[in-house]
């Protein structure tokens, strides 16, 4: 090859580097080029990372709510595989960490063998709840498990009937653990013990996920996939009352579909709730009687600051609704199609992650961006498919190769 030939081969390569345009987008069609691109921002401040850590396995390609805890001064997270971990919430040093995935035991070998392995997965999922300083988790095989929140040892370890793939709610010494097979089960926080368990109708086709619990004011609340809201009584899970949100209509198992996969929302008086079909509701905690109902279609959380409701629908929207009447404040659609998770107010704002890895500030009071943080290198497989936590001038979040990253933000 001819050294002219070389500079232009190079002086090419440097246009097209140097543009707007990455080798990446070569392998990308065009409707997936214009989500990828984001409009030039004048950023109100820098975010920077603190530290971080890595949880071998992430989640990969699955379902997974695998969101981190914070409490007691550390960060608690985990991975589909199985570990679970403990770091120190300001350093990020690791306090312990525990493995719960599965190395067959094939004789002599195995003790070898072993140490280039992962094991076979855990299924952890659905996140950590961490209170009574205890981490209480589950997995998709249907197992409950407890640790010492300050050591990691293994408190308690029950089965129950049905996939775990939503955090425990805790509340009165009652462990909330809602399954895929519509069962939901009350335990005893400090046993395992089985105290209850109530059952709902699975219709032949939903989604994959189901509603995290809440215990709260002496109730365990559900959203079902048959898209009711169901409160039962905390000590005993007999009914206090159940409300349809949103009632099966269409032709099609497909367009029957009413899942309420997302968390109920308890704010004073009222529950706020909302299914994948499109309806967002204020109910009365009390009596299940309705308030208002709005369209939305989200199976994300509803957060709330104020009097001000945050909703991410299921095309990657971001609403600002006032909680008392359902009127919509503001409407943000300059991320759309980027798989948004809910939102998490932090001070001023709201922050999102994204499928590429990044995070998104938002101005609570009027919907403008302000901010973004690139954690993920802009690659799918870093993604931020749950909602970080934020504790102040700090974000803690998990991208699903497992990476749980600390950002911090101007105070």
């Amino acid at each position: 090859m001819s050294s002219s030939w070389l500079k232009v081969v190079s002086v090419s390569l440097i246009l097209v580097l140097g543009g707007c345009t990455t080798v990446s987008d070569w392998f990308i069609d065009d409707e997936e080029l214009e989500i990828r691109r984001l409009a030039p921002l004048d950023a109100k401040f820098q975010a920077k990372q603190i530290w971080s850590q890595s949880l071998t396995g992430g989640v990969d390609n699955y379902f997974s709510r695998l969101r981190p805890a914070v409490a007691y001064n550390k960060v608690f997270a985990a991975s589909r595989q199985g570990i679970v971990a403990a770091f120190d919430q300001q350093s990020g040093k690791r306090v312990w960490k525990k493995d719960f995935a599965i190395y067959p035991n094939e004789g002599w070998f195995s003790s070898i063998s072993n140490l280039w392995s992962d094991g076979i997965s855990a299924k952890v999922s659905g996140g950590v709840t961490v209170i009574y300083e205890t981490v209480f988790f589950g997995t998709e095989d249907g197992e409950v498990i407890a640790l010492d929140a300050n050591t990691g040892d293994t408190k308690w370890r029950v089965k129950v009937n049905g996939e775990v793939m939503a955090a425990p709610a805790v509340d009165d010494n009652v462990v909330v653990v809602n399954t895929g097979s519509g069962q939901m089960f009350g335990l005893d926080a400090a046993t395992g013990d089985t105290l209850w368990n109530y059952e709902s109708d699975v219709p032949a086709l939903s989604l994959r996920g189901i509603s995290t619990p809440v215990a709260a004011n002496g109730g365990a609340i559900i959203g079902t996939a048959t898209g009711k809201l169901v409160v039962n009584i905390l000590t005993s899970g007999q009914t206090a009352w159940e409300q349809t949100i949103s009632a099966p209509s269409g032709a099609t198992e497909l367009e029957r579909i009413v899942d309420i996969d997302s968390e109920p929302l308890v704010v004073g008086p009222n529950i706020y709730v909302i299914s994948y079909d499109g309806t967002l509701a204020s109910v009365e905690l009390r009596t299940g009687r309705v308030i208002w109902k709005r369209e939305y279609s989200s199976y994300r959380r509803v957060s709330v600051e104020g009097n001000s409701l945050f909703v991410t629908d299921v095309n990657s929207n971001i609403y600002s609704i006032d909680r008392r009447n359902g009127v919509e404040l503001w409407s943000q659609n300059g991320l759309k199609k980027r798989n948004l998770t809910a939102a998490e107010p932090m001070g001023d704002y709201i922050v999102v992650g994204d499928k590429y890895g990044l995070l998104h500030w938002i101005d609570k009071n009027d919907g403008s961006l302000v901010a973004r943080y690139d954690v993920g290198g802009d690659d799918e497989d870093e993604g931020i498919y749950v909602e970080p936590v934020a504790i102040g001038n700090i974000l803690y979040t998990q991208t699903r190769e497992g990476e749980l990253v600390a950002i911090e933000i101007p105070i």
